[in-house]
């Protein structure tokens, strides 16, 4: 099988470090908390414009990028996968990966340092646009690990896709559509998947 995973959310524990960091940052700047932290994006997680928003990743993106730890056995499980004889494609639309300037290049260059880092393997690492049901058809992916709704709802139409569970996806539910906890959970159902 070729196994689809995304970075933010999946190979990483984005909700947290956006309500960890997002309310610091909030706190310090303009006395405010957490409004709901069930959303996915920032700007609805605070009630904050795309002004302060931008302000707040540009400060803290860096880190994010290149500090931020991958999930609890995350690389075992996928050399696991591999072993088993999956292909990883690792799909991921980062922000500023898409941008053919000095920050997208410097971008992408920090995702392939943090893969490395953090011993993911992949076969293949492609920079996606945010609607990644393309990229998953045009490179013939049998499974996605995806978190954002958007993209489980769209590309689970036409193939399966293990949500990892968050917050703000939560209402996700369909017949495509598969719940993970953990990594061992995301090897679990694969390895089932593979047996029908």
């Amino acid at each position: 099988m070729r196994i689809g995973i995304d970075i933010d959310g999946v190979l990483t524990d984005i909700e947290q470090y956006q309500l960890d960091c997002g309310s610091k940052y909030i706190s310090e700047h303009f006395n405010k908390s957490v409004i709901n932290g069930e959303k996915y994006e920032t700007t609805d997680i605070f009630e904050i414009n795309d002004d302060i928003d931008n302000d707040f990743w540009r400060e803290y993106l860096p880190k994010y990028a290149s500090e931020e730890p991958a999930r609890k056995y995350a690389s075992e499980v996928i050399k696991k996968l591999k072993n088993d004889g999956n292909e990883i494609y690792i799909i991921t639309a980062r922000y500023l990966t898409d941008r053919d300037d000095k920050l997208g290049i410097n971008m992408r260059k920090t995702v392939k340092k943090w893969l490395s880092d953090n011993k993911i393997y992949y076969d293949k690492l492609i920079f996606s646009p945010e609607d990644k049901l393309i990229v998953c058809m045009d490179n013939n992916i049998d499974i996605m690990i995806e978190d954002k709704v958007d993209n489980i709802n769209k590309i689970s139409s036409k193939i399966p896709v293990i949500c990892f569970n968050a917050g703000y996806n939560r209402q996700c539910e369909g017949n495509n559509i598969y719940r993970c906890y953990a990594w061992y959970d995301i090897y679990n159902i694969i390895k089932k998947l593979n047996v029908k």
